[in-house]
């Protein structure tokens, strides 16, 4: 009998290596591995054409698309994690001396008001430096992965002439969330953005999502054990790099190596899948964006995963 060969999107990295290479694969299934270098463009294409089977998402993305009715559920599968005090940068010349002076002003948004790493960036900016965000006008670089999306009144996308770089070296912009810019006249707000993200995860607990599968529904209902068998290749495969990782056989350590380096100072697993160990992380990211103004509502956490691997811990 012939396996099901299922079109698969995920970006190779660490934690997923042993799965493209075929070292780990699924008892009845065959993932069908499409080259997508520019993994944001395969994000689009699930979300607006349900082009694969099985995708990697944006967190933040799957929230805003599961809340406009796109038909695929995720697995509690978190394949990046990152820390996101780094991702906003400030005009230095327009006498910024504490993040709350960003209120009032225009800020840029790396991408689309939606991506998650801007979502994580203001939820910082909230939560360790009093912003209020509502008092700032934020400016998307792009437009969003869920074009059914309406921005909040207090988001305005850059003018199609201005190039996000320049707009705030000049100081049309006061900052930038959701990235890291190098030019003149451009600093970090926070200076130590990675030991800050240490220093977060050590005192409040914040390990940020940035990631998560998703699965076509018509998928998952045409083949009921697909959810468990993902869910336990995934893990499988990440177990091995924890291990190597571990054990320090990994040279030429990659800017997410770092990250789940650091991590393992305060957790035994560094990319622990599954809802149980990550209920405080997913709780914060959905706080916030209802509060950010980009789902109406918090959904039940159990609503947002495949029934079968609500439980599993990977």
């Amino acid at each position: 009998m012939t396996r099901p060969s299922l079109t698969t999107v995920t970006r190779p990295q660490g934690n997923n290596r042993a799965l493209l290479a075929g070292d780990v694969t699924l008892p009845d299934f065959d993932l069908a591995f499409q080259d997508m270098p520019v993994l944001v463009k395969g994000f689009r294409r699930m979300v607006r054409d349900l082009e694969f089977d099985i995708c990697e998402m944006a967190l933040t993305t799957y929230l805003t698309a599961r809340a406009h009715g796109v038909k695929f559920t995720a697995l509690p599968v978190f394949l990046v994690r990152d820390f996101h005090h780094g991702n906003m940068v400030w005009n230095t010349g327009l006498g910024l001396t504490r993040p709350m002076d960003l209120e009032g002003r225009r800020v840029g948004v790396n991408r689309g008001y939606t991506v998650t790493t801007g979502v994580w960036a203001r939820s910082i900016l909230q939560d360790e430096y009093d912003v209020d965000l509502s008092r700032v006008t934020w400016a998307p670089s792009g437009d969003e992965h869920v074009a059914s999306f309406v921005n909040p009144s207090n988001v305005v996308n850059l003018a199609a002439d201005e190039v996000m770089d320049d707009a705030v070296q000049s100081g049309a912009l006061a900052g930038v969330v959701g990235t890291r810019i190098d030019r003149p006249g451009v600093a970090p707000i926070v200076d130590d953005g990675f030991a800050a993200g240490v220093a977060a995860l050590k005192g409040r607990g914040l390990y940020p999502i940035n990631h998560l599968v998703v699965v076509r529904d018509t998928t998952l209902a045409a083949y009921p054990g697909l959810a468990g068998q993902l869910f336990d290749a995934f893990s499988e495969s990440k177990r091995g790099y924890v291990a190597e990782l571990k054990a320090g056989r990994i040279s030429d350590l990659t800017a997410a190596d770092r990250v789940h380096l650091a991590a393992l100072d305060v957790m035994d697993d560094p990319l622990p899948y599954g809802i149980a160990p990550n209920e405080k992380v997913l709780s914060m990211l959905m706080d916030h964006a209802v509060t950010q103004g980009i789902i109406p509502e918090r959904p039940p956490l159990e609503s947002m995963f495949a029934a079968d691997v609500l439980g599993r811990v990977g």
